[in-house]
This record gives structure tokens, C-alpha cells and sequence, in this order.
């Protein structure tokens, strides 16, 4: 794989990155309660990791292929998607001690790693996006480690991204509670809005 490739990739790849949603939502309100920006990250970096991992093994392309498979975990992602916004609207983010114990440090990991293992975004990169970029003939390394390495790349750009959001909402919203509220119950309402889209349309595509 080429250099031109994969600055093509990195430049799609930190666009979509870059475009808010729950990943986005989840870090926010990380930074706003008090919690491990960090381990947010890490979660939702990891659930990256498991897309990366199916993809190389080709589960991805097994899952392009059957509409059924796909549908079904469109929906899933779409419906939890609704219930995180739903719960951010609920209860949005207001700023917290960051010195605050963490009790459910291992909470925030698995939410994470789920949010970013359910999300639509990341099955459009990994089913429709990537593929694009890698090359089947006259290629130096298999598929299937061309697709793990665009996955580590995604990856990286992820923990970037994800980690300067966190640390920027702690620090710049901290002392404005309002402000807070405001971002995070944006945030929800997008994510329900986006939910509710993504679940009308593909039962209507279904039906």
C-alpha cells in the first residue's frame, strides 16, 4: 500500500472522526463528570479494535453480504444510540470534582467500548469506507493486514481526537455549568435524532 493511499485514508478518516457524535458525547460528558477521559478513550478506542479484528478476519465482508446480519445490527446500534441520547437529555453532563473517586471505572470502559462497537458510524467506515482503499492486485501485503493496519490508523486518529475533546470540554466547560448543560443536551438530542433516523430507515429499506 502506497503513501498516496493512506494519506487519503487518514484525511476520510479523520473527516468522519472529526464529525460529532456519541463518540463525541461520551468523552464530553467523561470530562464533565469527573471520570477517566482516559478510560473513555481507551473504551471506545477498543471497541475499534474489535471492528478492526472482525474486519481483518473478514467477518466484514461476511456481514456486507448478508442483509439480514447487517439490518440487524443497524438497528441495534441505531436503538442504542436512541436510549444514550435519550439518557443524556435525562440527566445531562454538569461539571464535577475531577478529584471524585471513579466506583465504576470499569463501567465507563465497557459503555465506551460498546458505544463505539454499535456505532453506525463505525460499521459505515469498516463496511463501506475502508474497503475502498485497499488494493487486491499487485498488493505487497495481504488483505487482510492491509485492513488491520487502515484499522490501527483509524484507531490512532480515534485516541487523538476522542482524548483533545475530553480534555478540552473538562478544562474550557468546567466552570459553566450552563454552558455544560447546554453542549451535552445538544449532543443527546443529536444522537437521539440520528438513532431514531437511522432505525426508520432501515426497518422501511427492511419492509
Amino acid at each position: 500500500m502506497d503513501s498516496g493511499t493512506l494519506i487519503s485514508f487518514l484525511a476520510v478518516d479523520l473527516l468522519l472522526v472529526c464529525v460529532p457524535g456519541a463518540d463525541w458525547a461520551y468523552v464530553i460528558g467523561a470530562g464533565l463528570r469527573g471520570r477517566s477521559v482516559g478510560l473513555a478513550v481507551t473504551g471506545l478506542v477498543s471497541g475499534y479494535a474489535l471492528h478492526t479484528a472482525l474486519a481483518a478476519a473478514g467477518l466484514a465482508v461476511l456481514v456486507a453480504g448478508s442483509p439480514a446480519l447487517l439490518t440487524a445490527l443497524t438497528v441495534a446500534g441505531a436503538a442504542y444510540l436512541v436510549w444514550l441520547g435519550w439518557s443524556v437529555l435525562r440527566r445531562p453532563g454538569v461539571p464535577q470534582a475531577g478529584e471524585a473517586v471513579e466506583r465504576d471505572r470499569w463501567r465507563v470502559f465497557l459503555r465506551g467500548a460498546t458505544i463505539s462497537g454499535l456505532n453506525p458510524k463505525g460499521l459505515l467506515l469498516y463496511l463501506s469506507v475502508l474497503p475502498q482503499f485497499l488494493v487486491t492486485h499487485d498488493a505487497r501485503l495481504p488483505v487482510p493486514a492491509q485492513t488491520a493496519g487502515l484499522g490501527l490508523l483509524h484507531m490512532v486518529c480515534c485516541a487523538a481526537v476522542y482524548a483533545t475533546v475530553g480534555v478540552l470540554a473538562r478544562r474550557l466547560l468546567g466552570a459553566r455549568p450552563a454552558a455544560a448543560r447546554a453542549v451535552t443536551r445538544t449532543s443527546g438530542a443529536a444522537m437521539l435524532g440520528i438513532g431514531a433516523f437511522l432505525l426508520v430507515q432501515r426497518l422501511a429499506l427492511g419492509g
